[in-house]
């Protein structure tokens, strides 16, 4: 489930987008013919350029561990950007020429020649001299806050981890009161940071109403339009809550919070800032995308086609109204700009979106730490010009909340209108598979990855293949449930081949991302 199949010429690869004569993704490569040969000679199943879901050379990029456990590979990659030399050796003369003995008078420097070579020898230690202390000075004053000191933000102040949530705003657009709350675990725990104590607590439910519930969400980037409840929930086990000051009179929020050993209530808030994670599912593990099995309407509501000129090209995940999850590698280069794509939400086939109009996008933010040839950090978000109206069959999932773990076997589910085979073409309907965890050594081990599934990333699958993410579902979603809510686990991210023995798919691990996450939301609201 990837963009349409590639088509060769003169050994290279290119990609269009129907409607864009100028803009062509292009990937100089080895011709199919010769990838086949190449890949039955060194024992590894076919690559399929993907538009990044399985990134060319991707096992010469990175260098394996341990080299000696690995199959074969072929002969060590250089990419264009390293030069790799290769020494002169001198031919024989038959007849060498004598060189004359230089006149012990002779100094350096002393010929005109000798003279501009010593000049431009010496204007260039000056250059890179020049440089470095650029470089230097840009690092110093881009990273000026050293030690424990925070930097708030686009105005460069340095803030101790002390100000931080201690009701006072030290920078100057406040960036270090509105990062003070978070939702913890399944229930959806209400958790204030605590600047005394330097830890988080959770919020007791006495006094609590829904103002406040607004006022927290909106300082994780949510939309107060989208608000949902405020509820009580039995307390945890517990020493410690933020608690309101209701004498306090009209002022913020989190000064109105002091630490307290007591709750009157015996309750903690549970916070819900958008109704998500809702689906008509039967959870039942049939059907398969590799293969085919078509969705049927109200079971993924969070899932979206993003297009670019009538093209799917990639998958992603609703949510907020403004929001979308996706992959970074689908919307690198040239394809990094909000212009190019189209979002279809509520829709099980492709066909439906000749007579839908489609949302625009206002704003993609990829991962500043993204890497497009090792696929770490592989998570973008994408904004949209208006909201989306969430219906039975649009609706956001959860994202997954701090202190949530998710075990190996756990069963998720991934859907995309990917190929439904290796290689083939787009599917015109959604279709959807049941793929349990795999743990991370097992697909770190050196019979199935090898050590190229990083922190960052997360496998799920199969390892007798079958059952798979493919082309096109790139940036969709791997999902599971826990308490009756659906719970967004990892964006589609790259894989060797589809389906294949001991290859499964590899997922960007959303619990890394989430504060990453509501950084953005926050900033971009």
């Amino acid at each position: 489930m990837h963009p349409s199949p590639p088509h060769s010429a003169q050994g290279c690869v290119f990609y269009r987008f129907t409607g864009y004569p100028k803009f062509s993704k292009h990937f100089c490569c080895l011709s199919t013919f010769d990838k086949a040969k190449m890949s039955a000679n060194s024992g590894l199943p076919p690559y399929y350029e993907n538009h990044g879901y399985q990134p060319e050379n991707f096992y010469f990029v990175r260098q394996p561990v341990n080299t000696n456990m690995y199959p074969q590979y072929p002969p060590t990659y250089y990419p264009p950007s390293v030069p790799h030399y290769v020494p002169r050796v001198p031919t024989p003369q038959s007849a060498p020429p004598v060189v004359q003995p230089k006149p012990p008078s002779a100094k350096l420097c002393t010929s005109n020649l000798k003279k501009t070579l010593c000049i431009i020898f010496s204007i260039a230690i000056l250059l890179i001299g020049a440089v470095i202390a650029a470089v230097l000075i840009w690092y110093f004053v881009t990273n000026s806050c050293l030690g424990s000191s925070i930097q708030c933000g686009s105005s460069g102040t340095c803030v101790s981890p002390s100000q931080w949530c201690d009701g006072v705003a030290d920078c100057s657009n406040g960036e270090d009161e509105n990062r003070c709350v978070r939702l913890y675990g399944p229930n959806f725990i209400l958790e204030v940071y605590s600047s005394v104590s330097k830890s988080w607590h959770p919020v007791c439910y006495d006094d609590w109403n829904d103002d406040h519930g607004k006022i927290a969400c909106k300082d994780m980037g949510y939309n107060e339009n989208s608000y949902y409840y405020s509820q009580r929930i039995a307390e945890r086990v517990s020493t410690n809550f933020m608690k309101l000051n209701t004498s306090a009179g009209n002022i913020d929020l989190y000064k109105k919070l002091y630490k307290s050993a007591s709750c009157v209530s015996g309750a903690v808030v549970s916070l819900r800032c958008v109704k998500c994670g809702l689906s008509s599912k039967n959870v039942s593990p049939s059907g398969r995308i590799v293969g085919g099995s078509a969705s049927a309407l109200k079971e993924w509501p969070w899932q979206i086609s993003l297009q670019v000129q009538g093209s799917h090209v990639c998958g992603g995940s609703i949510i907020t109204p403004e929001w979308i999850v996706t992959a970074a590698h689908c919307v690198e280069g040239q394809l990094s700009s909000p212009y190019y794509w189209t979002v279809y939400a509520g829709i099980l086939t492709q066909s439906e979106t000749r007579y839908r109009s489609g949302y625009k996008v206002t704003k993609i933010i990829s991962h500043p730490n993204y890497n497009s040839d090792s696929k770490d950090n592989d998570i973008a978000l994408m904004k949209l010009q208006t909201p989306l109206r969430f219906t039975d069959t649009v609706g956001p999932v959860c994202l997954p909340n701090p202190g949530m773990l998710f075990q190996s076997n756990q069963e998720c589910w991934i859907s995309g209108w990917g190929a439904v085979q290796q290689g083939g073409e787009t599917s015109d309907v959604l279709n959807a598979v049941m793929v349990p965890l795999i743990d991370h050594n097992t697909c770190n081990s050196a019979t199935v990855y090898n050590g190229l599934v990083l922190p960052t990333m997360i496998c799920a699958g199969y390892l007798k293949g079958g059952k798979d993410s493919c082309q096109g579902d790139s940036g969709g979603p791997l999902v599971t449930e826990k308490n009756s809510v659906w719970w967004l686990v990892g964006d589609t991210s790259w894989g060797s081949g589809c389906a294949s023995l001991r290859k499964p798919g590899v997922y960007g691990n959303m619990t890394v991302f989430t504060d990453w996450i509501y950084r953005n939301m926050q900033a971009n609201r």
